[in-house]
């Protein structure tokens, strides 16, 4: 996508632990120019598949799961990280780890917003080591509900996440691979 890779080149920022901030327009400050191109990709990308709710972790993937949902017509069910009185008592779990936090996390959803008929679509910001889609799936797994695939907005491509995850037969959806990082520069696969 390339609207995309020219927003990441102007905009991004390379740090130290090979780390890309792209807080300017994707998940502190939001671009919803950009995030409308972002769903409409998605939605091209997952075309013909049957797809019933969008599915992702908070906090950075909701923007952009709930911006895409208006192409699917389906509803966004986000996975709290952490513990609330509002919280059903009956939830689905996975555990999910942040490589920019390097922390460990348990991600939960409401059983009632989740069930076995189903088919989900995970939209995350990032893929890195695959970890937090792994977690929600466990929990679309937990649910007996079908995981559709993957929408990924950026993709470190040098990172284990994306050949994992493949490699158990997920559909993942990449709009931009970043190859690797070079001079404090983004150099994309392509």
């Amino acid at each position: 996508m390339e609207l995309l890779r020219k927003k990441i080149i102007q905009d991004g920022r390379v740090l130290e632990g090979n780390i890309l901030k792209v807080d300017s327009f994707l998940n502190h400050q939001l671009d919803i120019e950009l995030l409308n191109e972002i769903g409409k990709e998605f939605k091209k990308r997952f075309e013909g598949k049957e797809i019933t709710k969008i599915l992702t972790a908070e906090v950075s993937g909701i923007a952009i799961a709930a911006i895409a949902a208006q192409y699917f017509n389906v509803p966004v069910v986000f996975a709290k990280k952490s513990e609330s009185k509002t919280l059903d008592n009956e939830t689905y779990e996975g555990n999910v780890y942040s490589y920019t936090k390097g922390k460990q996390y348990r991600v939960r959803v409401a059983k009632r917003y989740i069930s076995e008929s189903d088919k989900i679509l995970v939209i995350d910001d990032f893929l890195a080591n695959g970890q937090a889609i792994l977690g929600l799936k466990e929990i679309v797994d937990s649910a007996n509900a079908s995981l559709v695939g993957v929408g990924i907005v950026i993709e470190k491509g040098f990172q284990d996440g994306g050949n994992l995850l493949r490699k158990i037969g997920i559909n993942i959806q990449s709009l931009a691979i970043v190859e690797k990082f070079q001079d404090g520069a983004v150099v994309f696969k392509y």
